[in-house]
């Protein structure tokens, strides 16, 4: 490289395999790296699904988002598409399906063995059509992002989670070896919870996730657990650099700021269990709803987020089924910024994660913290570093156990008297900023690219 090049900003390419529209955390940790002065370029994928097509988007200064293009099998075959995405989504539109048989036909035509082993011969390759349709959608995204990495010519490379690890190896490799690697585990990859029949996958993470972070210059987390996760596993030389999912600074909001009562159409006399994140299973919400009937009639679920179309119906037919649809309110997602000023006129926020993998036990989200900023009691499950979190800073109550009394005793405990939990999050609050958690992780930074610069 040319003096010239040395004497200009270092360049960072900041990999993620999601089109990076709602991903706070790569888009906070970006725009620290901007305001450091580094030049940033977040490389994530298209989803022309969503509007979110391939191209370069300025994010402001010294911060670009480039979009890679997604694997597409209509780019390749496009009369085969329409048929190949309804086997591997397992149903087309109500257009594309035959008429149910009248009973007349059904009594003519029996079902037969023969049926139950076609559909089952169906299931299974319709298993394997999405299996194969993901892998070549990574590995489109490994090479599109590669060419896009080495097009920024960057100093260090930020690999969001494993499934980047493979193109920051690249890049490195291409780059003839000057380019450092920062490894950034949002969560314990080895055991996230993802479908349990998969037989390939899993070693090929071991693999990869083995050789990479040993051969980062750098390791990031966001949990005490995964950090001594990643450092016994791994014999990491160091212990990972901990960056907690927590708010930018920014002024405690006031109740007044608060949307879930007026778009859940409820009163100030009703009493609020708030929810903010992505609406999916495994995150607490079904075993809230299960926990309103033991609670009294003036307390109600309100869930301020986003989450697909099927998960927004299992949350309805929940609450049909335990007898208290007209208390459980989906009022539609903000933005990232937006999430504890909108969550301010709670009168409680639940964070429950159900450990279903050693990553749910692990974590510590950042609702939890977007909550504490709301200035809002926290009722928590009893996850190590959620309890610990929660205890030390004093904001809420931890509930053992996993039935639905259980919840609902250390709701009704912390609605009993709030007011204590409300103050110590509105203490503490001040001291969980976004811009003081960073700040060893620029440490990290400076540090690497000493290293690098060095070896050159």
């Amino acid at each position: 490289m040319t003096s010239g090049r040395r004497a200009a900003a270092p360049r960072i390419a900041v990999l993620v395999y999601n089109d990076a529209a709602n991903d706070s955390r790569v888009l906070k940790e970006s725009a620290s790296l901007r305001e450091e002065g580094f030049e940033v370029r977040i490389i994530a994928v298209e989803r022309r699904e969503l509007g979110r097509d391939a191209g370069v988007t300025a994010l402001g200064e010294r911060l670009h988002l480039e979009r890679v293009p997604e694997f597409a099998i209509e780019r390749i075959l496009p009369g085969l598409a329409p048929h190949w995405r309804r086997l591997i989504s397992g149903a087309g539109t109500a257009g594309d399906r035959p008429p149910a048989p009248s009973p007349a036909q059904a009594l003519r035509h029996p079902s037969t063995p023969l049926a139950g082993v076609k559909s089952r011969l169906l299931r299974s390759l319709r298993g394997v059509g999405e299996r194969a349709y993901r892998t070549v959608a990574l590995g489109t995204y490994w090479k599109n992002a590669t060419a896009a990495g080495l097009r920024s010519a960057p100093d260090v490379v930020h690999a969001n989670d494993g499934n980047t690890l493979v193109p920051a190896l690249l890049i490195r490799a291409l780059s003839r070896g000057d380019v450092g690697i920062v490894y950034d585990s949002h969560e314990l990859w080895r055991h996230r919870n993802v479908r349990s029949d998969r037989w390939l996958a899993p070693l090929l993470e071991i693999v990869t996730e083995s050789i990479g972070i040993r051969r980062a210059d750098g390791v990031i987390t966001v949990s005490p657990s995964i950090a001594a996760w990643l450092r016994d596993t791994y014999r990491l030389a160091e212990e990972p650099t901990l960056v907690r999912n927590v708010p930018v600074a920014d002024a405690p909001p006031s109740r007044s700021t608060g949307v879930l009562r007026h778009r859940a159409g409820l009163t100030d006399a009703d009493r609020v269990i708030a929810y903010g994140g992505r609406i999916t299973t495994a995150r607490g919400i079904e075993e809230t709803i299960a926990a309103l009937p033991h609670l009294s009639e003036d307390v109600h679920f309100v869930l301020l987020g986003y989450g697909e179309q099927a998960a927004l119906e299992l949350v309805r037919a929940e609450a049909e089924a335990q007898g208290v649809a007209s208390r459980v309110h989906l009022v539609g997602a903000v933005a990232p910024d937006d999430v504890s000023r909108s969550l301010a006129d709670g009168d409680v926020a639940v964070v429950h994660v159900r450990p279903i993998c050693l990553s749910y036990r692990y974590a510590l989200p950042n609702k939890l913290f977007e909550s504490i900023r709301a200035g809002l009691p926290i009722a928590a499950a009893d996850l190590p570093d959620m309890r610990q979190v929660v205890e030390e800073l004093g904001v809420g109550e931890v509930f053992q156990g996993s039935s639905p009394q259980d919840l609902a005793e250390a709701l009704a405990a912390v609605l009993e008297d709030p007011e204590s939990y409300r103050e110590r999050a509105r203490a503490v609050a001040p001291q969980l900023t976004w811009e003081h958690e960073t700040e060893q992780m620029l440490e990290l930074y400076h540090r690497v690219l000493r290293t690098r610069g060095s070896a050159r």
